[in-house]
């Protein structure tokens, strides 16, 4: 017998579903990606446009994807780097950007991976800027 421990939410089993799907499918592309924003409502679809439009200038050598039913990007490898997370993917307060252990934002021996995101002001459109060139190297 599972313990609540181990027992996954209803929102975790839909995200490994999805996951399981975009394995599946021989092209996970820009398209998969623009997809699953025009599936969000329109608030979080605006800040992941405006995400993907951040990314894919300042870092155009990152791939979009989907991971997790999330808009992605990912590096040469195929491995994701960045990654927006609309709130109501997990039910939670404010959408999210993050970034994986690829990303390349080591700072001494604590650094943040995720960042809260409830509006794209232009100080937030230049940290988000900022964020994606360090997280690629630059």
């Amino acid at each position: 017998m599972m313990s609540d421990k181990t027992t996954f939410s209803d929102f975790e089993r839909e995200a490994m579903r999805e996951r399981a799907a975009e394995l599946r499918k021989t092209k996970n592309s820009e398209a998969d990606l623009l997809e699953k924003v025009a599936e969000m409502p329109e608030a979080e679809a605006q800040l992941a446009l405006k995400i993907h439009e951040i990314v894919t200038t300042v870092a155009p050598e990152l791939q979009p994807k989907t991971w997790y039913g999330m808009p992605a990007y990912a590096n040469a490898q195929g491995k994701t780097l960045v990654f927006f997370q609309p709130a109501t993917k997990f039910k939670a307060r404010y959408s999210t950007l993050g970034f994986n252990d690829g990303a390349q934002l080591d700072d001494g021996q604590m650094w943040p991976t995720a960042y809260a995101i409830t509006a794209l002001t232009p100080a937030v459109i230049k940290q988000i800027e900022t964020l994606v060139k360090q997280s690629v190297g630059r």
